[in-house]
């Protein structure tokens, strides 16, 4: 049996981390009718990505933490019901959609045309992934960087 610590059981968020979203919320919401608003996209994420299997709600809670630490200027919302990263003028750039939304056999990390990932006539705008490491976090940085460059 593997050991406890801080994190979940899914390898996902811990509970400081949960609590300090919700802090953030609370935060947003106490800004007024602008921060109200972010505040319930927020939490609105937040829960999509409780709703999730454990599997997928990992995969979404790392995504979650690595966009939003990468793109901060990018505001969390759900767009069709999926965890999605928006750029001020509201447009999705990035979304996650975990596998168990499509029956696939394995989430999307999806990339709008807000993107700035142009790469000639043809560049990839959809990523297969099934587990979260060093070296998907590293791609999903440098593509979320790109994106909102």
């Amino acid at each position: 049996m593997p050991a406890k610590n801080t994190k979940t059981e899914s390898d996902g968020f811990s509970a400081e981390e949960r609590a300090a979203m919700k802090e953030r919320a609370a935060e947003l919401r106490a800004e007024g009718k602008k921060g109200t608003k972010k505040a319930d996209e927020l939490q609105a994420v937040l829960d999509r990505i409780a709703q999730m299997a454990p599997e997928d709600r990992a995969l979404a809670e790392r995504v979650h933490m690595t966009v939003t630490a990468t793109a901060p200027q990018l505001s969390p919302k759900t767009w069709y019901g999926m965890p999605a990263y928006a750029n001020a003028d509201g447009k999705v750039v990035v979304f996650f959609q975990d596998s168990g939304k499509f029956n696939y056999r394995y989430s999307t990390l999806g990339f709008q045309d807000a993107a700035n990932l142009d790469d000639g006539d043809l560049w990839p705008v959809s990523y297969a992934l099934q587990k979260w490491s060093p070296a998907v976090e590293k791609k999903v940085v440098e593509l979320v960087k790109a994106a909102v460059s």
